[in-house]
């Protein structure tokens, strides 16, 4: 079988790690890039920078990556669909969920893999934790809590914190309890002097009753990616920079002050890091978008799945507005 002709649009920071994975990537050769700004860091390595979309289709791609700014994903996702090419795009899926939808339904309409960049799925932790938790090793999961802070990236000039950032911890919150968000309450500030928010801090509930927990920024001096699942039997942490898993169990202790009693209260119990193969996220979620094409598995995040995501984390922005819990 023949391998999958690739082509990559946008060249800047993301799109040069995408240049380098594709180029690993089994069974797929990448045969033309795109960017009307040039190639800042020299990925194309002897192929033609096509200039638009358009030209890069002429290259016969069966497959591409759209590693644009967020406000081009409709413009340039619709015209893969139109000339039938799969496509995987950044994260988040559209500017809005109104855009979001239309390239949903293009997608579908014309029987097409479209998938969102919400990496975050793919990270070795992250996967661990997933499997131990369908495994049922934390029983019954009362909360998930993220932390995903940092300086600013100077990458970003076309959406808040919320679209960029928040949008992974809303994306792996629901994949890891394998639940919708019902509602959402948030706050938002603009402390840097930019046109959006560059912290939130969110709330939201699970179908099922399970409550969430977000803190993002780009105000912090240090980086941190941090999801804690609290469960019954104790919780797992999981930091995604380092791609650690760690669970710490619950340790009960006794009480004979009989008023206190009825309390079943719990203590630390015994930690476990656990020893994980490490593999990098970013090709993981290249190989489940061409396993997905190919028909071997459907392991990537969904275009109806990104577009759930953005319509929470829009439902964050309007309570940060109307200071209301937004039902969704």
């Amino acid at each position: 079988m023949a391998n999958l002709r690739a082509g990559l649009i946008g060249l800047g920071m993301m799109g040069r790690h995408h240049a380098r994975v594709l180029r690993e990537l089994e069974g797929v050769d990448l045969v033309a890039v795109a960017d009307s700004f040039g190639d800042p860091h020299g990925v194309a390595d002897g192929l033609k920078i096509c200039s638009s979309v358009d030209e890069l289709i002429e290259h016969g791609i069966d497959m591409a990556v759209a590693a644009v700014p967020t406000a081009l994903h409709e413009e340039i996702a619709l015209k893969f669909a139109e000339a039938g090419v799969h496509t995987l795009v950044e994260k988040p899926i559209a500017e809005d969920a109104a855009a979001g939808a239309r390239i949903a339904d293009a997608f579908e309409a014309k029987g097409l893999i479209g998938a969102v960049g919400h990496i975050e799925r793919f990270n070795p932790a992250l996967q661990n934790l997933r499997e131990r938790l369908e495994a049922g090793e934390l029983g019954d999961v009362y909360q998930i809590s993220t932390r995903r802070q940092g300086p600013f990236p100077a990458r970003i000039a076309d959406v808040g914190v919320v679209k960029d950032l928040a949008t992974h911890d809303i994306d792996l919150t629901a994949w890891l309890a394998q639940s919708h968000f019902v509602n959402v309450f948030a706050r938002t500030t603009h402390r840097s002097g930019r046109e959006h928010e560059d912290m939130v801090s969110a709330i939201g509930l699970l179908e099922g009753g399970i409550i969430t927990n977000h803190t993002v920024n780009w105000l912090s001096p240090f980086k941190e990616r941090t999801t804690l699942v609290l469960g019954d039997r104790g919780a797992f942490v999981a930091d995604t920079i380092s791609a650690d898993l760690t669970f710490v169990e619950n340790g009960t202790f006794e009480t004979e002050w009989e008023s206190m009693a009825a309390f079943r209260g719990v203590s630390e119990g015994s930690s476990t890091r656990f020893a994980l193969a490490k593999r990098e996220p970013l090709k993981m979620e290249h190989e489940a978008f061409r396993d997905a094409i190919l028909g071997k598995s459907m392991n990537i995040v969904t275009l109806q799945e990104g577009l759930a995501t953005l319509r929470v984390a829009e439902g964050c922005l309007k309570s940060a507005q109307t200071q209301m819990t937004i039902s969704l």
